[in-house]
């Protein structure tokens, strides 16, 4: 039996074909271990002679015609039995596998004989998931946020898929991959996680052809959300692990439409059919138990939602909309070949002031300056001020794209705020190792931005790491790197600036240029001067700058 089959379902893929399969042909996995089955879903266009040609280039590709279903389900289940391969690996004709990831991922499946394996997702449609944020040997759907990664770009055990007869829905379904998926993760075993190594590039076209179907209606859309939650009642007994697995659909899905931005987007009778239909839904599929784990804000707008408040949900939505994350931060510090940064971040609402909890009697109740005035969110008691509470630093590559998370978490805590008020802070130091950030390997050559991630009382946010200061922060040697921490653009934002030792010599001007711009007083004198110069010379000591993210101390 092959290793692995790689599963690919076709539709008038064009010249996005030929890159999508020069990304599997490639694979550093031998050929012979592994083959690449293309189902044709009845193309119109020239991809079936792409086929043919890429099919002749290489002997463990295999392609398979079909009439056209209309949607990539019935091509993706016709893979699956066509199948010989002891995994399957689902890739769409738009996207493309990282040259090492059928081989990581083949690795991490054997080794725990895992019925399903994640690889780390990347790309112009992708964005940060802490899902990825280390590789995890061993979980199930009980122990890890499985629920917040339902695409189906993943690897499976081909008996698991068989076994349990878990298909796509075939025709035009919307939520299919939600539906294949939650079916599979309620009965997996054992499901891995590749953290460290970006495998799947998830490619937006910019014709828009990788988007699934045109128009849709709410009832339409939330019809076939219900299968999903059917899906997970049929695969879990009643209880918190049923609650937990459907908060995350009432939370993403259902909340969607009447949370900022879409309840301020949509207007009259479309909005008014919106509310109709998720409020029936929330009423008739989910048990108590999941509206009761939501952490405030969120189960504020649950409880309006169920007690069909839209006009609170709308004002609700306006003024979260304004909140704000606040970060302050100590100078970051080098210690024993790693960048400290500590941090404190609160959330503050539109009018700047800090959102709040108020203690009454022993219990705590969400902001009332945030609340006043909007019907039914008065008095909203909060039953965990750290539900769902999380924060942690993370550093995005501005070349790959490619985020990376240091292995450290923020940690709430309250703050008194006087006459019986709190809010939520979190806080903490994060120690940044550039020897091993990248997924165990270095910082690749250039620039890598540091943000942080909050949520708050079910607020989340998303902030750069930034200093109006500009305090100096000295260049530091780490892993046969020189990295220098600087403050970048108009949000003088933290970036490192990451170049291997000894990889180029700098010249006495890329020299005092590298100096230059880890100093905040240099870098000011240094514009004052820039700005004296003619047009042309400006412009060549702008490139030469732009270019000290190549520079090493030698």
């Amino acid at each position: 039996m092959l290793r692995a089959s790689v599963v690919v379902p076709v539709y008038n893929a064009g010249e996005h074909l030929d890159r999508c399969a020069a990304s599997l042909t490639t694979q550093t996995l031998p050929p012979d271990s592994y083959e690449i089955l293309f189902v044709n879903d009845g193309s119109t266009d020239d991809s079936a002679d792409r086929l043919h040609r890429i099919a002749s280039e290489h002997a463990h590709v295999r392609v398979h015609h079909q009439e056209n279903s209309g949607w990539p389900g019935k091509p993706r289940n016709v893979g699956v039995a066509l199948a010989r391969g002891a995994y399957v690996q689902f890739v769409d004709q738009d996207d493309e596998l990282a040259p090492e990831s059928l081989e990581r991922l083949l690795a991490l499946a054997e080794r725990n004989e895992s019925d399903i394996v994640l690889g780390k997702v990347f790309g112009t449609m992708a964005g940060p998931s802490n899902v990825f944020k280390r590789t995890v040997e061993r979980c199930t759907v009980k122990d890890a946020p499985l629920m917040e990664s339902l695409t189906p770009h993943k690897m499976f055990r081909t008996s698991f898929l068989r076994e349990h007869g878990i298909t796509f829905p075939e025709g035009r379904v919307r939520l299919e991959d939600q539906l294949f998926m939650a079916r599979a993760y309620v009965r997996a075993r054992t499901v891995s996680i590749l953290g460290d190594y970006p495998a799947y590039q998830w490619v937006r076209r910019e014709d828009g052809g990788n988007n699934s179907g045109g128009a849709t209606t709410a009832t339409d859309y939330y019809g076939h959300l219900r299968a999903v939650v059917r899906a997970i009642h049929e695969g879990t007994e009643p209880g918190e692990l049923r609650d937990h697995l459907l908060r995350r659909s009432y939370r993403v899905e259902l909340l969607r439409p009447v949370t900022e931005p879409r309840v301020l987007q949509r207007k009259g009778k479309h909005l008014a059919e919106y509310f109709d239909v998720v409020r029936r839904m929330a009423l008739e599929c989910y048990p108590p138990g999941v509206r009761q784990g939501l952490p405030a804000v969120t189960g504020l707008r649950a409880a309006l939602l169920e007690e069909g408040r839209l006009d609170s949900l709308v004002e609700l939505a306006t003024r979260t909309r304004r909140i704000k994350p606040r970060v302050a931060m100590e100078p970051p510090v080098w210690r024993d070949g790693k960048l400290a940064v500590r941090v404190v971040v609160h959330h503050v609402r539109g009018d700047g002031e800090p959102l709040g909890l108020v203690r009454r009697d022993g219990d705590w109740y969400l902001d009332p300056e945030l609340l006043r005035g909007i019907e039914g969110a008065e008095d909203w008691k909060v039953e965990d001020p750290f539900a769902y509470a999380a924060g942690e630093l993370l550093l995005q590559d501005t070349t790959t794209g490619h985020w990376w998370y240091p292995d450290a978490e923020l940690t709430p805590s309250l703050r008194a705020l006087g006459d019986g008020r709190h809010q939520v802070v979190m806080a903490g130091e994060t120690l940044i190792d550039p020897a091993l950030l990248s997924g165990g390997e270095p910082l690749t050559p250039g620039h890598h931005e540091v943000w942080l991630n909050s949520q708050m009382l079910g607020v989340g946010r998303r902030a750069r790491v930034a200093s109006r200061s500009r305090p100096h922060v000295a260049v530091g040697r780490t892993g046969g790197q020189v990295v220098a921490p600087r403050w970048a653009g108009p949000h003088a934002q933290l970036r490192l600036t990451a170049g291997g030792v000894g990889a180029r010599p700098l010249t006495l001007v890329r020299r005092t240029l590298a100096a230059t711009a880890s100093h905040p007083g240099g870098r000011r004198v240094a514009l004052r001067v820039g700005r004296s110069l003619p047009r042309a010379v400006r412009r060549r000591a702008r490139t030469w700058a732009s270019r000290t993210h190549t520079w090493s101390l030698s």
